[in-house]
């Protein structure tokens, strides 16, 4: 959930730039010269709102829900150590 948090940022900044960048593009449909962009602006900004909205609310809720487990997993100390000390293990 932190690096969720930390990327958000960059992740809005990015995409609120592009879409700022295609709203000419969005606006001016009836524009000679328009017809074959302004589709192509339409579905760019369509992915970038669904990227971003995906990106940031499901993703990681299903990980919170589905990956606990395995990130505890983990992180927890074996249970199976010759000197009676149990070892961490990291994850990468």
């Amino acid at each position: 959930m932190r690096g969720s948090l930390e990327r958000l940022t960059p992740v809005l900044m990015t995409a609120l730039v592009a879409a700022f960048a295609l709203t000419p593009l969005l606006l001016a449909a009836d524009a000679p010269g328009k017809e074959i962009l302004h589709p192509v602006a339409v579905v760019i900004f369509g992915g970038l709102v669904c990227s971003t909205l995906l990106g940031a609310l499901p993703t990681p809720m299903l990980f919170w829900l589905f990956g606990e487990k395995a990130t505890k997993r983990l992180t927890q100390p074996e249970p199976n150590s010759s000197d009676g000390v149990a070892g961490t293990q990291e994850a990468y």
